[in-house]
């Protein structure tokens, strides 16, 4: 919460608590403040456990971080029983991309070739990958 505060709105921040509490009645502020960020920390903590019991014992794993959307996508995409690794593995990005550049610029190569022509028989449509250097690759009005 406060990890964007820097040293110097910090300081200006402590200037003004002295200017508005006065210096002997900021100690005693500043007591009651840590006092009640304690009791919002205990209540919290509580409510958790709560929730924890009334899930019961199949949820004792539970962690609210969880339920942020980031650390959930995380954290099934390292499971194993998913079988995702796999898949993420045997995707090379780089090697796709090249294939695909390959194609567009007319170079042949024996990847782009079988590709595009696996992508042909898989598609039932005829790909056509001639081109002359000036003209336009062709346009697919259903693929837009």
């Amino acid at each position: 919460m406060f990890n964007d505060i820097g040293p110097l709105e910090l300081v200006a921040l402590i200037v003004l608590a002295v200017l508005v509490f006065g210096p002997d009645k900021l100690p005693k502020v500043i007591q009651d403040v840590m006092r009640t960020v304690r009791k919002i920390r205990e209540f919290s903590e509580s409510a958790k456990q709560d929730i924890r019991t009334e899930l019961g014992p199949e949820f004792k794993d539970f962690e609210f971080e969880d339920l942020n959307p980031k650390t959930f996508i995380r954290k099934q995409l390292d499971n194993d029983d998913l079988g995702l690794k796999e898949l993420r593995n045997g995707f090379d990005l780089k090697k796709e991309m090249a294939e695909v550049t390959d194609a567009v610029h007319g170079r042949d190569t024996d990847q782009s070739d079988s590709s595009a022509s696996s992508a042909a028989a898989s598609s039932g449509a005829r790909v056509d990958m001639t081109k002359k250097p000036d003209e336009r690759p062709p346009f697919d009005a259903d693929a837009t």
